[in-house]
């Protein structure tokens, strides 16, 4: 079974929804005359998708150019990396890995099967092995959810890990510090920032000790380091909130497997998707409301919202609360072959989403054709296109309007669907992972 794609951010097993339920999404423009709506843009202006940033120009990004149009192998060997160390919170067989943990994945998987001598340090997995090797890279296990914070850092000072020839940290919510003892070159794979998430699965005290670590205690740590996010509105938000500057932001957008795309036949009654870890960011029980406010209009409709997560009673009270069981359901982890066909018959995947580095699910099911209707905020501003490839909304009522629209009208939908497949079909894990050991080598070149 796969792991659906979750948010890139922290969870909490003890956590709780409090503090992310009235958040307001970020105005949906009017629907109709999309053709002729112009530039997309998002709510401050910048063109929305990421257009901003395209594939074929991430080698345009500051020192990046020498490695233009190599495979991974030339790259490593023109940079001189032969041994990587990769350090992260969750292993990719964590219960509560998402789009992080599957993002790492593909990206050091692929280094590993170039001939990269590629070793992961995170923290353990219930009833799994201290060391195991998957897809060529070894991963070790031996601390705790919080303690592989300190551990990390205490074996990177005693010159355990980061004394290879290079080094990724996962700043995943909470950071290894790695500026502070990594003795070769490094980049930092940083999503997102997390701001108030910290309130929506910490407990008080611990959530405020958290929003610190990240707002004041870290950037100055890194702002020497290379920083890599998947979008460039997020590299925005890290930039404006973090304070790190602008030039040390590099963005390398996620790919999208092979395996989706736009074959089988839709859903005979307008069906609803959502994919994500059941978590307060994912905000589900907005996305509830709205579809139980469009239900008299679409008396056929259905929805399934994939995936697992600590936050399943409380989404399924509020379900049966509205007497939705017969057509609102949560089926809980898919197979990989599941989700596939649950993106191909969808008639539009939707997100209410608070924070996300991109959004994952958005572009796997663009891939099969399947348009959006998500939150505007950074990470869904590249991975969709308003307007082109999906709709951005601001709040309950404009996702209403978004989704209806949608439903109700097949020549948008059918529009939509084709743009999201064009604008998925640009991105690709093998762009991804060049993309990201082409910043590691350029920091290695960069070194006297």
């Amino acid at each position: 079974m796969r792991r659906v794609p979750g948010e890139t951010g922290t969870a909490s097993a003890g956590g709780t929804s409090a503090g992310g339920a009235g958040a307001p999404f970020p105005r949906l423009t009017p629907v109709p005359d999309l053709e002729d709506a112009g530039p997309a843009r998002g709510d401050r202006g910048h063109p929305s998708g990421s257009a901003l940033l395209a594939p074929g120009s991430l080698f345009d990004q500051a020192g990046l150019r020498t490695f233009a149009g190599l495979t991974l192998e030339e790259i490593a060997d023109r940079a001189g990396l032969k041994r990587i160390d990769v350090v992260a919170w969750r292993d990719f067989d964590d219960p509560e890995a998402g789009g992080s943990e599957l993002h790492a994945h593909r990206v050091i998987s692929a280094w590993s099967k170039a001939g990269l001598d590629v070793s992961l340090t995170t923290s353990s997995v219930p009833d799994g092995r201290t060391v195991v090797r998957r897809d060529g890279y070894r991963v070790v296990r031996r601390a705790g959810r919080y303690s592989v914070f300190p551990r990390t850092m205490l074996s990177g000072a005693l010159g355990r890990i980061g004394t290879g020839d290079g080094l990724l940290e996962i700043w995943n919510g909470m950071p290894f510090f790695s500026p502070l003892w990594a003795h070769c070159p490094h980049i930092v794979f940083l999503h997102h920032v997390h701001a108030e998430m910290w309130k929506m699965v910490l407990p008080a005290g611990m959530a405020e000790c958290g929003y610190a670590i990240e707002h004041s205690l870290a950037p100055p740590v890194y702002r020497r380091s290379r920083i890599v996010t998947l979008s460039t509105s997020s590299k925005r938000e890290i930039v404006e909130q973090l304070r790190i500057p602008a030039e040390r932001v590099s963005v390398c957008p996620p790919g999208v497997e092979p395996r989706f795309s736009p074959l089988g036949e839709r859903s005979v009654v307008p069906l609803v998707v959502a994919v994500g870890r059941l978590v307060p960011v994912k905000r589900f029980h907005l996305l509830i409301e709205g579809l139980v406010r469009m239900k008299p209009d679409h008396p056929d409709l259905r929805a399934v919202i994939a995936g697992e997560g600590y936050e399943r009673p409380a989404l399924e009270g509020l379900i049966r609360r509205h007497g939705a069981e017969s057509w609102i359901s949560l089926p809980g982890y898919v197979s990989e072959e599941g989700l596939v066909d649950l993106y191909r018959r969808a008639w539009v995947v939707a997100s209410t989403s608070l924070r996300e580095g991109w959004g994952m699910t958005v572009t796997e099911a663009g891939a099969c054709g399947t348009p959006a209707v998500v939150t505007r905020i950074s990470g869904h501003e590249d991975a969709v296109v308003d307007r082109r490839s999906g709709l951005l909304v601001d709040d309950v009522d404009d996702l209403v309007h978004g989704l209806d629209a949608v439903i109700r009208d097949e020549v948008l939908r059918r529009r939509l669907g084709l743009g999201a497949l064009e604008h998925a079909a640009r991105f690709t894990w093998d762009a991804t992972a060049r993309g990201a050991l082409a910043m590691l080598g350029a920091e290695a070149l960069a070194r006297p």
